[in-house]
């Protein structure tokens, strides 16, 4: 991640909290890490449903993905890793079912 004093004509202002606005940043990017990692998630789950006609397993894996993007939210060393676990194994059920 580039850092704010790093760029060339950027500077924090004194009002500005230089600390607070790098974490909030980080979590704003592991926020949209993990989401579009659920999201994934919830497409391949549409298409084991649709596909494979496996609605039960579908279901199963949507709630999965819920509870892997709030594992990685609360564990920041695990983060976008959780969710594609989830996307992984509904793909591999998706290619080989």
């Amino acid at each position: 991640m580039a850092d704010a004093k790093s760029v060339t004509g950027v500077h924090y202002s004194p009002a500005m909290d230089e600390k607070t606005h790098e974490q909030t940043y980080r979590g704003f990017v592991r926020f949209v890490e993990i989401g579009t990692g659920v999201v994934i998630c919830w497409v391949l789950a549409l298409a084991v449903g649709g596909i494979r006609e496996a609605w039960l397993t579908a279901i199963f894996g949507v709630l999965l993905s819920g509870v892997a993007g709030a594992v990685g939210a609360f564990a920041p060393a695990i983060g976008w890793k959780a969710p594609l676990v989830v996307g992984i194994l509904l793909a591999l059920y998706l290619a080989f079912a």
